[in-house]
């Protein structure tokens, strides 16, 4: 099986078998830059996001792929030209790509993550920071409730981290907008405010991770399952939010196309933490990829067996 993720920051894919073969690759394609305030997906997005699928093509026809599933997700679902992305998109890939709803997104993100843990340990809260939206997914077997919030590493760096490096006013503004949001669903959905342990996916709450570790080559076996604790996050947050892009390029564990938009990002997992006094949070490489994969695969079996 092949899934295919159009990310507001990265467009990723996973090719597995749900045993042998786990082939992952990611290209930082910032499809959703500037559209925050045009509404539009750019012409280069678009086109960067297609070179990128039209390589993940070739590995798909490579690995003999039976089926595909691609979605594009905030950034697309915000377009007002998604109908042309869609049609560019599907076209490169040679297969549809669908529009992914936030609801469906957090939900595959907290199956994706939680699929191998003890459910004795849950209930969970799975957040996904993405470049355009945050997913919280909570639940211990299945999700039983969940939010995607207008949050995002790219959306709050262009609304509020305009300087380089960030003022301290522009980083608590971000903060206290993602509290407000917070705050959100405390009323409408309490009980996702008190799980026993916060999961974090993708790349920001990863990257982090990695800067914590001090990776000079990733490795996701190091990454995932790595328990990061709220102090070291904040530790994280404040060096790279006081470096100049320049200087926080340097970090090791921090991929250097991701730099821009890290801090924004940083933002929103220390506003999480903060608001409802996390102490740690599981890091995860599982996450929205392998949810939709985890589906086929049970789809595909399930076919066969009948």
């Amino acid at each position: 099986m092949a899934v295919i993720d159009c990310g507001t920051n990265t467009t990723r894919l996973l090719i597995t078998d749900g045993s042998d073969v786990d082939i992952r690759v990611q290209k930082i394609t910032g499809l959703g830059r500037g559209v925050g305030e045009s509404r539009r997906l750019s012409e280069d997005g678009i086109k960067r996001v297609a070179d990128a699928l039209s390589e993940f093509r070739e590995l798909i026809d490579h690995h003999k792929v039976q089926s595909i599933r691609a979605v594009g997700t905030s950034a697309v679902r915000d377009a007002l030209n998604q109908s042309a992305f869609i049609d560019t998109a599907s076209e490169a890939l040679n297969a549809k790509v669908e529009i992914l709803s936030g609801d469906l997104e957090a939900k595959y993100s907290f199956l994706g993550a939680t699929a191998d843990l003890d459910p004795a340990n849950g209930p969970y809260l799975v957040v996904d920071i993405g470049g355009g939206s945050t997913e919280f997914a909570y639940g211990t077997n299945e999700p039983l409730a969940w939010r995607s919030v207008d949050m995002g590493s790219v959306r709050y760096t262009e609304q509020y981290l305009r300087s380089d490096p960030p003022r301290p006013e522009e980083l608590g503004a971000a903060i206290q907008v993602a509290r407000l949001h917070l705050d959100d669903i405390d009323r409408e959905e309490p009980q996702i405010g008190r799980a026993s342990q916060l999961i974090g996916v993708a790349g920001t709450v990863t990257s982090i991770a990695a800067v914590e570790i001090g990776l000079q080559d990733y490795k996701r076996e190091m990454v995932d399952k790595f328990l990061l604790k709220r102090s070291a996050a904040e530790d994280v947050f404040r060096t790279l939010a006081t470096e100049s892009l320049d200087d926080r390029i340097h970090n090791p564990g921090l991929d250097p196309e991701r730099a821009g938009v890290i801090v924004g990002g940083c933002c929103i997992l220390v506003a999480v933490m903060r608001h409802w006094e996390i102490d740690n949070c599981l890091v995860r490489e599982r996450d929205l990829l392998d949810g939709l994969a985890d589906e086929m695969l049970e789809t595909n079996q399930a076919n066969e067996d009948g």
